[in-house]
Order: C-alpha cells, then sequence, then structure tokens
C-alpha cells in the first residue's frame, strides 16, 4: 500500500537523559485552525475509505449491522409523582428520546427528540433529571460529540422550552432542588474564543441555576481546587433532604461533601476526606445515609452514617465477602429494603437486605447476566432495573419490593436468532500465573478454530460486564468468536484487581491481555492467523501496546479513540485527570515505566505487524484525535511488513457516546470487514 508521506520535522526533547524524537508533533494542532493537520485527515481518509468499501464483507456486514441494531431499547424509569421519565431509542434512530407516562400503564409521550434537531444527527441528549413534582426536566444537550454541554429546561405539562440557557457544562450531573426551584450542575469558566475544543480540565466547579434567572447569577457550591484536577459532580438524596457533593481525582474513588438542604444556613460537612476509595450513597432514611464504599473493604462493604449525630461516625451494617464484589451501580434503598448486586466472577446476582443488614433473599434473573441502572427510592414499593447479557438485549425489570415479585417492564425484539449463541465462561492463567476470566460467545454450531474477535478495555476501574452488543452478534452470525478478557485494571475483583493494573503496575493488564490470545490459540478456539483484537479509548492505548509487545500474535488490530503518546497525554484537555491511573511523565521513575509500553514510542522496525485500522474522531475533546494521527503517521513512516496501516477519522464525532446510530453502524461495518478480510471470516448471507 503506498501511504501519503507525512511529513517529519527535528522536534526533540530530553527527559531523565533520554532524548525523545516527536517528529509529528505538529499533528496535534487543532485541524479546525491549521489547514495542514486538515489535508493531512483527508489525505489519510482518502486512502482508507476506498480500501474499506471494496472488501468483499463489507455490504453484507453492514446490512446485518443494521438490521440486528434495528430494535427498540427503554433504560428503566424514574417515577416522580406519578409521572414516569425513560429514554427510548425506536429501530434505527440516531438518537434516544425522553419519553414521560402518566402512569404505570399510561400513554407514551415523547418530551424531546433530538433527532429533529439535526440533519446529520450528531446532537444528542445527554444528562437529564426531572424535578421532584414531575413539572420540569433539566437536560443536556450534547452536539458534535464533545464533552462539553448545553442545559435547557422543559415544562413537561406544556412542552415548553424555557427560557433558562446554562453553558459551559462539562463531566456533569444535574440534580434538583427538593422545592423545584433549580438544579445543581457542574461547570467550567468559559473558554477562550477558539480554545473549547483544547481547554483543559481545572476550574471544575458546582453551581447552583435558580430557574428564570440568568447564568451569571448562579451560585457557586463547590469550589475548584486550587492546583489539583478534580472532578466535582452533585447529587440529592432521594427525599430531598440533602445535598451530596463527590470529589474525584480519577484513582477510582471519591471525597464526599454533604449539606443539609432542609437548613437555610447550613454549612457543607465533609464527611470523606481521602480520593482513595470509592463511595456512593444508595439512600437515606432520615438522617441516615447508606452508602456502599472500597474502604478497608476492596469488595466493597455497606456502611451506614448517622447525620443526627454532633460527630458522625461510619458503622458497618453488611460486610465486605470474599466471594463476590459489591456493585454500586446495580445497589440502592428501595422501599424499606436495600437491593444489593454483587458480581461472582463477573456475574450478577441481586439480593435483599432489611435496613438492618438482615439477608432477606435473592431477586430472581432471567439468566446469567448483569444488572445495573437502579431506579426507585424508599418507600416506595416498585423499583426498576436493567438486566443484559451477551445473548441477551436490555431489558427493564420492574420489581415489587414487599412480595419480592420481579416482571418484565420492557424488552425488544432482535433480527437475529439468538438461540443459535452460545456463551461459554472461561478461566486462563496469566504470565504471573493469575487467574483471568474469559468470556466467549460463538455458534452452537461452531466446528474447530474460528477467526476471532478478542475485546478488553483494563483501566479505571471499570468493570466489563456481560452486555447485548449488536456488533458482536453481526461478527458472530458469520461464524465468527466474539471473546472478551476481563483482564487486570478494570474492577472486576474489586479495588485490588483494579491497582494491580495501574501506574508501575500497568504491564500485567498487557500481559493478562496477551495471555488471552495465547490461551484461544492452545485452545483451539482460534488458529495462528485468525485472531483480530479490538479496544476503544483505554482500550485503545492496550491494543497499540500489546501490537508492539507481541506483534506476531495478531493478525488485525482496531485500537480505537485510543491514549497512545504516554509522553504527552497529560497535556491534553482531560489527560491531566489520568495521571492518577497511568502515572505522571514528569516524574522520572514514572516516565521510564510510561516509555517502556507508549504505543507510539514502541514500534518495532523490522517486525512483521498485524493489519491495523486505526479509528478516531475530529471532535472527541477526551482524548484527542492527535493521538491516533501521531500514531497512525508513526506506523506508516516504519518498517513493520507489508500489511495495511489505515486510519479512519470520523467528523462530527466525538468519544462515543451521543454518536449516531447511522455512524456506529458503518464503523463497525468497517472494522469488522476489515478484520474478517485479515482473518479469514467468510461472510455470507445470513440464514
Amino acid at each position: 500500500m503506498s501511504y501519503t508521506e507525512t511529513r517529519q520535522t527535528d522536534t526533540s526533547e530530553v527527559h531523565f537523559g533520554v532524548t525523545v524524537r516527536d517528529p509529528f508533533r505538529w499533528l496535534e494542532n487543532d485541524p479546525r485552525q491549521d489547514a495542514e493537520v486538515a489535508r493531512w485527515i483527508d489525505a489519510q481518509n482518502a486512502l482508507s475509505a476506498p480500501y474499506l468499501q471494496s472488501l468483499p464483507a463489507r455490504d453484507v456486514l453492514e446490512r446485518r449491522l443494521r438490521a440486528i441494531f434495528d430494535h427498540e431499547t427503554a433504560t428503566p424509569p424514574v417515577e416522580r409523582n406519578g409521572r414516569y421519565f425513560f429514554t427510548r431509542k425506536g429501530g434505527l434512530d440516531n438518537q434516544q428520546q425522553l419519553v414521560m407516562r402518566s402512569g404505570l400503564d399510561g400513554a407514551d409521550r415523547i418530551l424531546i427528540d433530538p433527532n429533529t434537531w439535526s440533519d446529520d444527527g450528531t446532537v444528542a441528549l445527554a444528562e437529564w433529571a426531572a424535578s421532584a413534582d414531575g413539572a420540569f426536566v433539566a437536560f443536556a444537550v450534547q452536539d458534535g460529540g464533545s464533552d462539553w454541554r448545553t442545559i435547557r429546561v422543559m415544562n413537561t405539562s406544556t412542552g415548553t422550552i424555557l427560557n433558562d440557557e446554562v453553558e459551559w457544562a462539562r463531566f456533569t450531573s444535574i440534580a434538583w432542588h427538593p422545592d423545584g426551584s433549580g438544579f445543581y450542575y457542574s461547570r467550567y469558566p468559559e473558554a477562550e474564543a477558539g480554545a473549547a475544543f483544547s481547554a483543559g480540565i481545572e476550574g471544575h466547579a458546582v453551581y447552583f441555576h435558580r430557574i428564570g434567572s440568568s447564568q451569571t447569577e448562579d451560585r457557586l457550591v463547590q469550589a475548584p481546587t486550587p492546583g489539583r484536577a478534580l472532578l466535582h459532580t452533585a447529587d440529592v438524596t432521594p427525599d430531598g433532604r440533602y445535598l451530596i457533593v463527590y470529589t474525584s481525582a480519577l484513582t477510582g474513588g471519591v471525597a464526599v461533601t454533604v449539606t443539609d438542604l432542609s437548613s437555610a444556613d447550613a454549612a457543607p460537612k465533609r464527611l470523606v476526606e481521602s480520593y482513595e476509595d470509592r463511595w456512593t450513597l444508595l439512600g437515606n432514611i432520615g438522617a441516615k445515609l447508606y452508602f456502599a464504599t472500597q474502604k478497608d473493604a476492596p469488595r466493597g462493604r455497606i456502611v451506614t452514617i448517622d447525620l443526627s449525630k454532633e460527630l458522625p461516625e461510619i458503622s458497618e451494617l453488611i460486610p465486605e465477602r470474599p466471594d463476590a464484589v459489591l456493585r454500586e451501580g446495580g445497589s440502592a434503598v428501595l422501599g424499606d429494603r436495600l437491593l444489593l448486586s454483587y458480581t461472582i466472577d463477573v456475574q450478577s446476582q441481586v439480593e435483599r437486605y432489611r435496613l438492618d443488614g438482615t439477608f432477606d433473599g435473592t431477586v430472581a434473573l432471567p439468566g446469567p447476566g448483569s444488572t445495573g441502572l437502579v431506579r426507585g427510592r424508599p418507600g416506595n414499593n416498585e423499583a426498576f432495573f436493567a438486566f443484559s447479557s451477551y445473548d441477551a438485549p436490555l431489558t427493564v425489570l420492574r420489581h415489587e419490593v414487599d412480595a419480592n415479585r420481579t416482571t418484565v417492564w420492557a424488552e425488544p425484539e432482535i433480527a437475529i436468532n439468538l438461540d443459535m449463541v452460545v456463551v461459554e465462561p472461561h478461566f486462563y492463567s496469566s504470565k504471573d500465573g493469575t487467574r483471568v476470566p474469559l468470556f466467549i460467545v460463538r455458534r452452537k454450531d461452531g466446528d474447530g478454530p474460528a477467526p476471532t474477535m478478542l475485546h478488553a478495555y483494563g483501566g479505571f476501574g471499570i468493570s466489563m460486564i456481560p452486555h447485548f452488543s449488536p456488533a458482536a452478534m453481526a461478527w458472530v452470525e458469520q461464524g465468527g468468536v466474539y471473546a472478551l478478557a476481563n483482564i487486570r485494571g478494570g474492577g472486576e475483583y474489586g479495588q485490588a484487581w483494579h491497582h494491580a493494573g495501574r501506574r508501575a503496575d500497568k504491564q500485567n493488564v498487557f500481559d493478562d491481555f496477551i495471555a488471552a490470545g495465547e490461551y484461544l490459540i492452545d485452545r483451539g478456539i482460534t488458529s495462528s492467523g485468525g485472531l483480530a483484537i479490538h479496544g476503544e479509548s483505554n482500550g485503545g492505548l492496550l491494543i497499540g501496546a500489546v501490537v508492539n509487545q507481541r506483534p506476531h500474535l495478531f493478525a488485525a488490530a482496531l485500537p480505537a479513540v485510543g491514549v497512545l503518546d504516554m509522553l504527552r497525554f497529560d497535556r491534553f484537555t482531560s489527560g491531566a485527570t489520568w495521571v492518577e491511573e497511568f502515572g505522571s511523565p514528569s516524574v522520572e521513575d514514572e516516565f521510564h515505566t510510561l516509555l517502556s509500553y507508549s504505543p507510539l514510542h514502541t514500534i518495532r522496525e523490522g517486525a512483521r505487524y498485524p493489519a491495523i485500522l486505526v479509528t478516531t474522531a475530529d471532535t472527541d475533546n477526551r482524548v484527542v484525535p492527535a493521538h491516533s494521527f501521531k500514531y497512525a503517521a508513526a506506523l506508516q513512516a516504519a518498517d513493520v511488513g507489508d500489511r495495511p496501516r489505515l486510519l479512519r477519522v470520523e467528523t462530527r464525532a466525538g468519544h462515543g457516546a451521543g454518536k449516531p446510530t447511522d455512524m456506529v453502524i458503518e464503523e463497525f461495518a468497517d472494522m469488522w470487514a476489515f478484520a474478517a478480510r485479515w482473518t479469514g471470516l467468510e461472510v455470507k448471507v445470513s440464514d
């Protein structure tokens, strides 16, 4: 393949006695302001687009992806004063709608339909919250995949959009004051003209916006922390009594501040000082707060804090379990019970407890899988939560607390025969002997080694729990195997699993993933020339690193929106917050660790590399596209074999959230066709 030659400069720097060349640094410039970078992107797309369009499998894969994506998906509803609010995405809609239902069995009414907001489908509904009386909804608008938000307010009875407009919100939640007078949100100072895309993350703060007022009158609630890249988000307890502010350094944990909203002059009280441990409020009964935390319990436990006491103390209610990990996102105080979601070897088990910590049985689930997004409140008898698995699309379940009865509230119909799919849990040993889970999804009628797509993430304590993926199904339907490795760096086995894959121990993440690839080949699940790998964001870093370390192991690699320059990641937008996860390039021993695996800096000249398709988006201001630009340019300039090294740049798309369905389908069609070409997957018309 003939690549467009990319201009190289003699840019270099010396760090701790090491000279680091950076010949493609000019690609860090914003293409909206640098014509040369814009032309370079056009040239890259002009190379990759015809190649991808010409792949024989692409049209079939696109048709099947479109058919499998074409199903209605709803999220668990939020009940406010007899009104139920939930999001719904119908068929091939580019964006999800916000829907309101009066009464559990009432007629649905579309409140907000972002599909009408833009011709290209790139303007999305992001965060939203309904006021306690259901009279108003505050909602965030996301444009072109950017992390920036504009918050508006709707009167739910009339459908009128109020004049209130809150700008420069970013990394925000929305939490209403109990009297409905306004809401709490997080924002940055207004960016300088032309600097919004590249703006850093210093100055994050929580404000209160009063309905009917100008944003200039908004009250500062949680001020920025000078000299620290901290994120602050607000929540209000279900009864409206307490404002909770979480402060995160992206260490996997948060500090917690509480304010009693029932008192006009109450001062904020810091309950948790350290940022090292997870704390999630599950609910409150009066002045008693129920938290899930990893403090002194790496796998999680339940504690209470009684704010009626002059000196509130942490009291353990339900201790850490040695056999399971508590999932904060799937747990809550509901009715007069605690509903707790545990994972055992990465599969969910939902349990009930009385408020005194007494075990009260389990909740029946449709099958092996995962639960999350619990909606309900103390004192109410009904709750809703989501269930999904690799072979089960997202289903909303309604749980009657008093009767311990669970029924299906919303379940989609999928244009694929899921009975032909089998999900197999495996375990394998990593380089140091660590036992790592691996899920394998394949056709029941599969026989012998098959082209395999291996996926993982491995960072920030994020667990890769079982979930339904139309893209995975499109690959499996064609006879391929889809495999997901629950490697270290995630939270699948609690805080210790996360810490074993960060900072100085990041190599464990790569070793775990490489061992997964070896296991798939050694067990005959795939062949030595049939393994493709895929990862996004931190997972894109993973793919870039393992390709450099074991290029011959893989047939095709798909690093997406990846963190690929580990010596300069902290200089772009939100990258400064990742220092707690990766370490700092400004600290000598951490610099050497980062340099040892940085995908941009460890490309192996003379090695035979797999086929590589790098994907990114031009408005990604989470992991800026310069990472992918510089990495692709370096790959194309290197002597790493004759397989293609292509770059695909999406326009008006960001890091992933809010990406239109059409764009998602087109991108997966390109990636899967590329992987099929180089793993030997024979794509055919479906059964």
